[in-house]
């Protein structure tokens, strides 16, 4: 339960931002937040990340679904224990559907924060990469955890081999 209601926390602040970007400002506005380097600017991406993709929104969208649907089925077949793992998938979900509503219902995605030196994106897109970084911590970790169990392994039995050169 707390997957999902993470997810629409996501969700709706994502929404948010883009309703306030959307009334609030018009069409390529670039409002400077600090030096040049930050600024808010209204950009509308019918592509994919980095404007990749252009034209091709019915795609987007049918990924987009896809993309919604395994992040759902593995939250189904993670324990409801690992938290690290259900928050990281519940981050993904609610701005995967934060963009998704995006292309459903405009057929782009509201893009604002603008760093300069990378394409404008949005707090969706953060979000997004947030959680799939912890996806891939985790997997290194276990990974990791995997190459000790097997370390160890191999010394215990090592070890074994040593106690009987003994007898």
């Amino acid at each position: 339960m707390l997957f999902y209601l993470l997810a629409l926390v996501i969700l709706v602040f994502d929404q948010i931002f883009k309703y306030l970007v959307y009334h609030l400002m018009y069409f390529g506005q670039s409002v400077p937040l600090y030096s040049n380097f930050l600024k808010l600017t209204y950009v509308r991406n019918t592509g994919a990340a980095f404007s990749l993709f252009v034209g091709f929104s019915s795609y987007l969208i049918v990924v987009g679904v896809i993309v919604v649907l395994a992040v759902i089925y593995f939250h189904h077949r993670l324990s409801p224990r690992n938290y690290w793992m259900q928050v990281a998938l519940a981050f993904v979900l609610g701005g995967s559907l934060g963009n998704l509503l995006d292309r459903i219902f405009r057929f782009y995605v509201i893009d604002y924060i603008d760093i300069t030196i990378w394409p404008v994106f949005n707090f969706a897109d953060i979000i997004i990469n947030v959680g799939v970084i912890m996806i891939v911590l985790k997997l290194f970790e276990k990974e990791a955890s995997e190459v000790h169990e097997i370390n160890e392994e191999e010394r215990f039995i090592k070890g074994l081999e040593h106690v009987s050169d003994l007898d």
